[in-house]
Formats: structure tokens, sequence, C-alpha cells
């Protein structure tokens, strides 16, 4: 069996790892990569591919979105890729979905691909395939079990952080920059995507650039015309949003408990 195959990350070393090793398999007939999400969703309607490796966490268009905007029931059989593994992992696996968890190995790889090869030889109705990948990203989308730590990719290595660490996180382009007492880690993703999965009990966005750890916030003075200014523990000083009574509320609460 013949197969065309689509790769979308929009990191260039990930998309071209899965590229090279798509290369050496001799059913890969017909391969093809894209950057971002917008592209993908044209190549898939354009091109109509066996199959795609799809990135999940990508600014702009993530590939949760590139599913919902193709529409299920015409998505080619697809292997999920996710640094992601804590919320990724239990919804793929129960609705057997393929997936790859950032970093893998070869024999990783060669296991998936092989199960993907199995299923598109002996697939039953499409609508089968189409209720496994909505269901796995129904659950994504109900979950309610967040972000303990951030794995944020440094070269060709993945640190993880701990979300209690995290003093707050500024917006910069499509990537954001998480900032520890000591250090700054920068990750390409979107505030209102990184913003989704922290628990917005520990988590608030006080500007449209900018997210706290209410937990690390030292003091709340009010300015003028509205606005508040935030103390966080390392003495860095923040403004929030003109009128934010929500977020201030809730900050002064959590602070009065802690």
């Amino acid at each position: 069996m013949k197969l065309s195959v689509l790769v979308v990350d929009d990191e260039p070393i990930a998309r071209q790892a899965v590229v090279r090793l798509l290369r050496e398999d001799a059913d890969v007939a017909q391969l093809s990569e894209c950057g971002d999400g917008a592209s993908a969703v044209g190549a898939i309607r354009a091109g109509s591919p066996d199959l795609v490796f799809l990135d999940i966490q990508m600014p702009a268009m993530s590939g949760l979105d590139v599913v919902r905007t193709v529409g299920f029931d015409r998505m080619p059989a697809t292997i999920f890729v996710t640094a992601y593994e804590q919320y990724a992992v239990r919804a793929f696996e129960a609705n057997a979905v393929d997936y790859l968890v950032k970093p893998f190995n070869r024999e990783r790889f060669t296991h998936a691909l092989a199960r993907a090869k199995t299923r598109l030889a002996t697939a039953g109705p499409a609508a089968e395939a189409s209720a496994r990948i909505m269901q796995a990203l129904d659950a994504l989308r109900k979950r309610d079990d967040y972000l303990d730590r951030i794995p944020i990719r440094e070269s060709e290595q993945i640190t993880f952080v701990d979300v209690n660490e995290i003093v707050w996180i500024k917006a910069s382009r499509n990537t954001v920059l998480i900032h520890l007492a000591d250090r700054v880690h920068e990750m390409r993703e979107t505030m209102a995507g990184l913003a989704e999965r922290l628990d917005p009990k520990q988590f608030a966005r006080v500007h449209r650039s900018a997210i706290v750890n209410v937990r690390r916030v030292q003091a709340v003075h009010p300015w003028f015309n509205g606005y508040h200014v935030l103390t966080m523990d390392t003495g860095q000083k923040l403004r929030m949003s003109r009128y934010q009574h929500d977020t201030f509320l809730k900050l002064v609460s959590v602070r009065a408990e802690s």
C-alpha cells in the first residue's frame, strides 16, 4: 500500500525529524509538509493525503483547530504529535487514536506508523475513525486536570518547568516568555492557548499581554483611573488592565487565604 503523507509542525527541526524517518519507508510514495495550521487546512483540502502527522501545539491555529476547520468527517487518518502527554495521551488511548509524544525515538515512531498503516489497510466505516477523533478531542476540551509542568523545547532537549515556579507570563508575538524567579524561558505558544491549560484558580490574565501566578502576588496597589499595580514576590511590578474587578477580587481572595 503506497501512501501520501502530510507532516504538520511549526518547528522546522521537529518537522524534519518526522520527514527524515518517513523518507526511509518504502510505502511512502508522496510526502509534503506544512509549518502552520492554516497551510495544513489548505493542503488537506487540496491534496487529500492518506495520513497526517499533526502537531497539536502550534501558534495562531493549533492542531485541534485544524481538525475542527477541516471537519471530523473529512480528516485523513491522523497521528497526533504532542509534548503535553499529561492531558493528551489519556484521551488518545481511551479512544484508540494514534499519537506520538515529543521527544520520540525511532522505535516509537515506527510503532505508531505501523499501527496507522494497519488501520488504513483494515479501515471500517470512515464515520468510526471520525468518531474516535471527535471523542478524543472532546475529552481534551472538557478535561479538568490542568498542567502541573510545562515542557519547554530548548535546542534538542525539552526542559520541564513546574507551574508553581512561574511568577508571570508575558506575550511576545507568537511566543510567550515564562518568567521564573531566576530565569526566563521562551515558548512557542499563544497566550490564549496556554491560558486554557493553566488552572484558573492559580493563574489570572491581568492584562492582554500578562498572566500572573496569583500565589506569587505579594501586594495589589490601587493606582488611578481604575488601574492597579501588582507587586510580585520577586519585587517586580506589573500593571493590571483597567476595571479588572473580578480579577482584582480573585487576587485579594487568594492572598487572604494563603
